[in-house]
């Protein structure tokens, strides 16, 4: 039985803390906050309750697969999920608008051509089967693989992009997501639809490769799920399964630095400024410079430790607005509607420039949860934009708050109908707050790892080349995301159970 030191009590940390005490090692989790789940957290007020970090859950087979593995209870005995019907709803700038049903290829099709015209269904669709193919090539060694030795393969774009013939011109080949949309969608809400998915994600569609395609192929393949009692629910049973297999948790216990001794990790130093040993120490947390004194752990090019984590030199965060509301949430609302800002040049250029959008993509997020509201005269309503991170844009200033959260409202009012004049209580939260929470520099939230752009997009390995010392959660491979943050936990377990030979799930 080893000695576990895991950093952070984030869903990827936890994930691994779980399968390493299944194995039968003793595993203490060394938290700074006071709570678990970094930044799947919960706000509550006058019987109002809102996430405020991810609201839907993607690839449930990820935590299914965490439950199955480390107990009998199976995870939908310890939450509830549903399938969001539509999956989201979409109002383009021209005042167009969609829903596109969860999980249903055919149903998507029929939708877009209704929306927006015939043909535009099939343009979508050819798009999802190049899709298809770009997840079948990178599935594996991007998500389900520790980063391999050899991580160069996936600087190589796996989307097999249509070719463009160009009279008196060599023919061209889309490599960016705005590309795919401006060469292989062509009608520009299509494009929009694209941009969208990219930009929830954090990523930049002007830069991001064309490999970025497989995320919406992951939503709209395996649906998009909702959890009762809001994600908060299943961090809370991630926790719970942790305190089932005895791990211990830590809380209010800031690890100043990882320890060293004889060319290994060999424990953490609290900032209190004790000592906790450990055989192994994860490191589930925002891997800030200076945590193992005279340790490069990650550089471009290195072949044990791949590129440092975060992909693009920006990496944006949230800026939400929770809403308490007067009145009955309509039956058929969306549980999320996406408002396409009508400049998407614009906002990309202010989001990764450092800048603050003036009509940035909001989605509105409407749960038809009973435990989000005090009645069911009542209704909370989030907002979110991805915006740029604290520090690029100073959000402590009160004003700029303020104008920011009135921009999304407005956005939202061609959603929520009267939403002024039913508003209860507005409650900001911004980069600044996700920074203080989470310790992620700037609040920062990381993207998921991406093949092509020779690399760039991939995440820091899990192995590092401090041996006994590892990476988990979104900041490391495969990157950000619940789903991906769970994938993480379970390659680092695997790692440390069955040594650096361990090649991934089968």
């Amino acid at each position: 039985m080893a000695r576990i030191a895991v950093i952070g009590a984030g869903m990827g940390a936890m994930a691994a803390a779980a399968r390493l005490a299944v194995a039968g090692h003793r595993v203490t989790v060394y938290e700074r906050s006071e709570t678990f789940g970094g930044s799947v957290g919960r706000y509550t007020r006058d019987g109002f309750a809102f996430d405020t970090g991810p609201s839907l859950l993607h690839l449930p087979a990820v935590y299914r697969d965490l439950f199955v593995k480390t107990g009998k209870e199976p995870l939908e005995r310890c939450v509830t999920m549903t399938q969001v019907d539509p999956a989201s709803r979409h109002l383009f700038a021209d005042g167009t608008s969609v829903s596109l049903p969860n999980a249903s290829r055919a149903g998507v099709v029929a939708a877009l051509d209704a929306a927006l015209g015939a043909g535009a269904g099939d343009s979508w669709g050819g798009f999802l089967d190049r899709a298809r193919d770009a997840w079948d090539r990178s599935r594996r060694p991007l998500l389900e693989e520790p980063l391999r030795a050899d991580w160069e393969v996936l600087g190589r774009d796996p989307y097999p992009a249509l070719r463009q013939r160009r009279l008196l011109r060599s023919a061209r080949l889309a490599s960016t997501v705005a590309e795919i949309g401006a060469w292989e969608l062509t009608d520009p809400r299509l494009a929009a639809l694209l941009d969208g998915y990219a930009l929830s994600y954090g990523l930049d569609p002007l830069r991001a490769p064309a490999g970025a395609a497989l995320l919406p192929y992951m939503e709209e393949t395996f649906g998009s799920w909702y959890v009762a009692g809001g994600m908060r629910a299943l961090a809370q049973a991630v926790y719970e399964r942790c305190l089932a297999r005895k791990v211990e948790f830590t809380f209010g216990a800031e690890v100043a630095g990882v320890v060293e001794k004889d060319g290994r990790a060999a424990g953490v130093e609290l900032a209190a400024g004790s000592v906790a040993e450990a055989d192994h120490v994860v490191l589930g947390a925002w891997p800030r410079p200076g945590l193992v004194p005279g340790q490069q752990l990650w550089r471009d090019g290195d072949v044990t430790v791949q590129p440092r984590p975060g992909g693009a030199a920006t990496v944006p965060g949230r800026f939400q607005v929770l809403l308490s509301l007067r009145g009955a949430r309509p039956a058929d609302a969306a549980h999320r509607t996406v408002v396409h800002g009508p400049d998407g040049a614009a906002e990309r250029a202010a989001v990764f420039g450092g800048r603050l959008a003036e009509r940035p993509t909001v989605t509105v997020i409407r749960p038809d949860d009973p435990s989000t509201r005090p009645d069911a005269s009542h209704e909370a309503v989030t907002l979110t934009a991805k915006v740029a991170p604290h520090g690029a844009v100073d959000w402590t200033d009160e004003a700029l708050r303020e104008r920011c959260a009135d921009t999304l409202i407005d956005a939202a009012a061609a959603v929520v109908p009267g939403v002024r004049e039913r508003l209860i209580h507005a409650e900001v939260r911004t980069p600044a707050e996700s920074a203080a929470e989470t310790g992620a520099e700037g609040g920062s939230v990381p993207a998921p790892a991406l093949a092509g752009a020779g690399g760039a997009y991939l995440h820091a390995g899990n192995r590092t080349r401090l041996p006994g010392l590892y990476f988990a959660g979104g900041w490391s491979h495969p990157g950000g995301g619940l789903a991906h943050a769970g994938m993480s936990g379970a390659l680092v377990a695997g790692l440390i159970v069955e040594g650096d030979g361990f090649r991934g799930s089968q």
